[in-house]
């Protein structure tokens, strides 16, 4: 009796500790998620149960749009370029070292291709000490982040003239910004600086990867099809009635925003690293924009649902503060808070003032390692930068509305 009664509180002391060690494990991981996502998670958990069957639709519909009109487009695009990244090799630091007096436009070249990758590597070389500050402030002008991917999959057209853009004044900005202060001003001094303030840990392996892509083909077929007007549901015949396109956009999208929100490692965008191979940072960096673009179609969905306020009516009573208030956003590092602006101007709440202001403004991830490094170079930077995107916004404002 007593021998049984000995192991039977051994097997209760194991589980206890096995319960506890369970326990600190997952508060552990909730604390490495880290507070923006808990919120995040937490708060599309708590509109899916605790709203009513019309909301919910809203919801549903939203995750939809957002999965077949925009993430599996910039899956596509993100593909192909990291791809051709991955083969072509680029050397941005040789580019530099090579094309010295070139350095302002090549920056802007970099910080105007879609993502955050080139600007990145451009940032890395100027805290190394390798490059003017009208360098940097030609890439932080140019870039537009992964906001970029969003505008070119629903608009190629506005993408395409934003790329110009940016390029354009990134260019113009940078040797204005040479020319006052001179190609030392503010110069960083880190030639020990390693490579990896420009990269971040090889996330682990994903198991979900492979259902992620095989899901890929039939949402970017759909999202094809949806673009020509073509009715997808009845594609399904008889399965029509189930509303097949929406079961499949929804499931993507949920799919991109655990993937993403879940995993702990993933802090910010991952596509600036270059680890991990095209495939990797292709999955990691399209479930970062679909998170986004999820929350900017939920902010303007739910916003005109529960307000009864039509965002695009507002906006154009209070037209002359949009340019202010989107380079404000810009300033904002990161592309989350981009990424809304710019499906606020997708959706047609945001005029394209509003969206050329931000595009120059903003920074996208390329801000962190200069704001790690030089915080006082990235801080200055980044208001320069400000002075364009304002004469851009206003003055489409002006001439176009």
């Amino acid at each position: 009796m007593s021998a049984a009664y000995s192991k039977g509180a051994r097997d209760v002391t194991t589980l206890a500790a096995s319960a506890k060690g369970s326990f600190l494990d997952g508060v552990s991981y909730l604390r490495q998620l880290g507070a923006a996502k808990l919120l995040l998670l937490i708060a599309l958990t708590g509109l899916l149960i605790g709203t009513s069957p019309e909301t919910r639709g809203i919801i549903f519909a939203s995750l939809a749009d957002a999965y077949l009109a925009v993430s599996v487009f910039v899956a596509a695009t993100l593909g192909a370029i990291y791809y051709l990244e991955h083969k072509l090799d680029v050397d941005v630091a040789g580019l530099l070292r090579k094309y010295h007096r070139w350095q302002v436009p090549v920056a802007a070249a970099l910080g105007a291709l879609p993502g955050c990758g080139g600007a990145v590597a451009v940032v890395t070389q100027y805290v190394r000490g390798s490059i003017s500050f009208g360098s940097l402030v030609a890439v932080l002008a140019a870039t537009m982040g992964d906001a970029a991917f969003l505008l070119l999959a629903a608009e190629p057209t506005t993408g395409l003239l934003v790329f110009v853009l940016g390029f354009v004044v990134g260019s113009i900005t940078g040797h204005v910004i040479d020319w006052i202060h001179g190609v030392d001003f503010l110069r960083a001094d880190h030639p020990e600086l390693p490579d990896q303030v420009a990269r971040k840990p090889l996330p682990r392996l994903n198991k979900l990867r492979p259902v992620w892509a095989i899901l890929l083909v039939p949402g970017l077929l759909l999202g094809i099809l949806d673009l020509l007007q073509v009715d997808t549901d009845a594609l399904f015949g008889p399965l029509a009635a189930f509303g097949p396109t929406e079961i499949i956009g929804v499931t993507g999208a949920l799919l991109a925003f655990a993937m993403w929100t879940l995993d702990p490692e993933l802090r910010f965008d991952p596509g600036v690293s270059r680890a991990g191979g095209a495939f990797t940072r292709t999955v990691d960096a399209t479930n970062f924009v679909t998170v986004w673009v999820i929350v900017g179609f939920l902010v303007y969905e739910l916003g005109v649902h529960f307000s009864g306020i039509d965002l695009a009516q507002l906006f154009d009573t209070y037209a002359p503060l949009i340019p202010l208030l989107a380079v404000l956003v810009g300033f904002l590092p990161g592309c989350g808070p981009q990424i809304v602006v710019t499906s606020l101007y997708i959706t047609g709440a945001m005029p394209l003032s509003g969206q050329l202001a931000n595009a120059i403004s903003n920074d996208g991830d390329a801000l962190f390692p200069a704001l790690a490094i030089a915080p006082k170079a990235a801080a200055v930077a980044t208001i320069y930068s400000g002075i364009p995107a304002l004469i851009v916004g206003y003055g489409t404002y002006l001439f176009w509305g």
